[in-house]
């Protein structure tokens, strides 16, 4: 095995682009077409892929992916700079020694970062 790609359900490309690209600061990499009002598409930050599906087969909402980070202090504080307003998250320390920041996007789906302690 190599990598895991994880696909979250979306229901409207606009709050995914605004949640994903401009608040979490995902970078935009392809887009496919089925049909014109169907998008599927990837975003990808550095070494981090998700695809995204409009598609009702593809994928349930209420999906959780967990994504490691070195520095969750300094993304937290860029994150905290931006002007999002149905998000505010914080840090919390785990007992299975990690540091959380858990965000909900607009489609129920949970991403937590974390950082092993």
């Amino acid at each position: 095995m190599k990598s895991v790609i994880p696909i979250l359900r979306i229901f409207a490309e606009r709050k995914a682009k605004e949640f994903y690209l401009d608040y979490l600061g995902f970078r935009f990499d392809w887009e496919h077409r089925f049909e014109p009002e169907y998008p599927l598409y990837q975003i990808l930050n550095e070494a981090v892929q998700i695809h995204f599906s409009e598609h009702h087969g593809d994928c349930s909402p209420g999906a959780a992916v967990r994504i490691q980070f070195e520095d969750l202090q300094n993304y937290h504080s860029i994150l905290k700079s931006k002007e999002y307003s149905s998000s505010n998250p914080g840090i919390e320390k785990t007992p299975w020694n990690t540091y959380e920041l858990t965000v909900q996007d607009p489609f129920r789906n949970r991403i937590i970062f974390y950082q092993n302690t």
